[in-house]
């Protein structure tokens, strides 16, 4: 670092903040101070006038750390969070602040660099003083032809997929199942400088939790029962290149941390391997959950989330692009056509209409396979019914309406221990009344949140 950065530590545990000073004086930057409530804290600010500011949530002072970084914000000094707490509310405000990273407490040294190098990178190119290299392309080049839709929603993301496609930096695709987000994942690669180097992809859901760190960082022979050969992993074969990891939400806690690590450090170690490989990989991560409610209720890693979600593009649901639901439509159709020996020239408008009146609740790729389902019927050269199964319609148009048993089973726990004044055990308490041992309840009842007070 040619001129050391000046940065606040506001953190009213001196245990902690004496340790952040530590680690950042050995890294290079000058601590201008430590602060232990806000009121401090601005007097250090208009006294030092910090570059950064690490920044405690919870103070044990009347003044948040949240009330604090609104006034940063308001004064373009950007910030770090450091906390411990994760909860709904919490996080909800700490994002309204628009912070440059969020460090989950513990964090060893190597965490709070790379999220600094994050935080300064993310910062550089906002206030343009770091120009992203970027590729030379022609200017009515596309993002990808195999991309349809004009609609004002499709147009920005796909502008947004074009502006940090030639950039190194992470993407987080967001969106409901069935949207395009694999096509957008290998849209960006295509135009990135790694286009000539693998795109591999990882379906998260699909890996059972004993394979998943093979899967992802491969294995030594005898590593374990059944390891008879040397495996590399995905990461390993993304090198140089691309690697998407699909549905993210669905990767257990425990994979998450190795994941972190890993995006952090940029090496992976081989089960029963004892020695680290460096990797050069982009992830292009993507979700069809909430991560915000994720992380706040405890099922995904708040530091992991803020690392992945260094350029977040949202991709609209088809219901609210519907003018996108006709060229989407015939462009299925010559695709069919095209690799079939059937040949059919399109469809009739009242086909075309129905298409455009319904809600679509599997998307883009709901509408790719009824396309397919009515070329495979049609008799002649151009469709001119259309049948929209209505019992998978029906599902699908009240899923959002239907409850999960794991809901199911906690709303009738609640009506039963109302029923029982919050009466659990004994005559005449929910466990009887439910025909459970007491001990089996006190476990449900934990399993699904429910307190004691029931309230």
């Amino acid at each position: 670092m040619a001129d050391k950065e000046k940065i606040l530590i506001v953190e009213d545990e001196f245990i902690v903040g004496n340790d952040l000073k530590m680690m950042l004086v050995k890294g290079g930057y000058d601590v201008c101070g430590i602060a232990a409530s806000v009121e401090q804290a601005r007097t250090l600010i208009a006294q030092k006038r910090p570059d950064w500011v690490l920044l405690d949530i919870i103070l044990k002072t009347p003044t948040s750390g949240i009330e604090l970084a609104k006034e940063l914000l308001q004064r373009r000094i950007p910030f770090l969070y450091i906390s411990a707490n994760t909860n709904q509310q919490t996080l909800e405000a700490a994002k309204a602040t628009q912070p440059y990273g969020f460090l989950v407490k513990p964090f060893r040294e190597r965490d709070l660099f790379v999220m600094l190098d994050i935080a300064r990178y993310r910062h550089g190119v906002e206030t343009g003083m770091i120009k992203e290299e970027t590729l030379t392309v022609p200017a009515e080049t596309t993002l990808d032809p195999d991309i349809i839709g004009s609609s004002t929603a499709m147009k920005k993301a796909q502008e947004q997929a074009g502006i940090v496609a030639p950039t190194n930096t992470s993407v987080l695709l967001l969106g409901e199942s069935g949207t395009g987000k694999e096509r957008f994942a290998q849209a960006i690669h295509k135009n990135s400088l790694r286009k000539n180097k693998p795109f591999i992809t990882v379906n998260c859901a699909a890996l059972p939790i004993s394979l998943l760190e093979s899967e992802l960082f491969g294995h030594e022979r005898g590593a374990f029962t059944g390891a008879v050969q040397k495996r590399v992993g995905k990461f390993e074969q993304a090198h140089g290149g691309t690697l998407f990891l699909d549905e993210i939400g669905e990767l257990p806690l425990e994979a998450q941390v190795k994941l972190l690590r890993t995006l952090q450090e940029k090496e992976i170690e081989k089960l029963g391997g004892g020695q680290l490989t460096k990797v050069d990989v982009r992830v292009i991560a993507a979700t069809n959950r909430n991560l915000e409610k994720e992380v706040a209720e405890g099922r995904f890693r708040l530091d992991l989330y803020y690392r992945l979600n260094v350029f977040p593009i949202a991709l609209p649901p088809l219901r609210e692009h519907k003018e996108d639901i006709r060229p989407l439509a015939l462009y299925f159709l010559k695709k069919l056509s095209d690799n079939a020996g059937k040949k059919i020239s399109g469809m009739n408008e009242t086909v075309l209409q129905t298409l455009e009146q319904h809600d679509w609740p599997g998307n883009i790729r709901e509408l790719e396979h009824l396309v397919e389902r009515q070329f495979i019927l049609a008799d002649g050269e151009q469709i001119n019914s259309i049948e929209i199964p209505t019992s998978q319609t029906a599902l699908m148009h009240t899923a959002e309406k239907l409850e999960t048993m794991e809901e199911m089973e906690r709303a009738h726990i609640l009506k039963v221990l109302k029923a029982c004044n919050g009466r659990v055990s004994g005559d005449m308490g929910a466990a009887e009344v439910l025909k459970i041992s007491a001990q089996t309840l006190y476990s449900k009842m934990k399993k699904l949140g429910i307190k004691t007070t029931y309230k």
